[in-house]
């Protein structure tokens, strides 16, 4: 890859992750992995024109609507200030609604968001068959058993 500043021309090798002088740093490694991954998720969701999070959030909202904030943080392995966020701006689409009774608050499917179930499953398909064919599926079942076995290790 060549990269062009006033004049001088650089030479940028594209150095594969398991090159580089991190490679044995679960912390590099894995975020190195999650970005490649997030790439690729952002691409298999763009027909629906929401980030993967938001499209998986949704999912779950259209399969138990009146689902709440905590149970959706719970399953979605995120922090409340993020859950609270990304029902905002699926309000804001006018894909979710939240509704308050007394302490308890509930998050429900708008009819418009109820119409996109089918494209979202679709999104899921894509984005597990984009990985599948470059890693193989036994190794990408591997993988996901292996990293769910490590994050519950590593509990917060």
């Amino acid at each position: 890859m060549f990269v062009y500043t006033n004049k001088v021309v650089y030479l940028c090798s594209v150095m594969k992750t398991s090159e580089s002088r991190y490679c044995k740093c679960m912390y590099f490694s894995t975020n190195a992995l999650a970005r490649k991954i997030e790439k690729l998720a952002a691409e298999s969701w763009k027909p629906v024109n929401l980030s993967p999070s938001h499209g998986y959030l949704l999912m779950i909202v259209i399969e138990e609507p009146g689902i709440q904030p905590g149970a959706l943080a719970d399953e979605m392995q995120l922090k409340p200030s993020t859950i609270t966020r990304l029902i905002e701006k699926l309000e804001e689409r006018k894909l979710a609604v939240r509704t308050v009774e007394g302490k308890v608050t509930n998050v429900y499917p708008t009819p418009r968001g109820k119409e996109l179930y089918g494209k979202l499953k679709e999104c899921v398909r894509d984005f597990s068959s984009a990985y599948c064919s470059i890693l193989g599926k036994e190794e990408c079942a591997k993988m996901i058993n292996s990293m769910n076995k490590l994050a519950d290790k590593l509990e917060d």
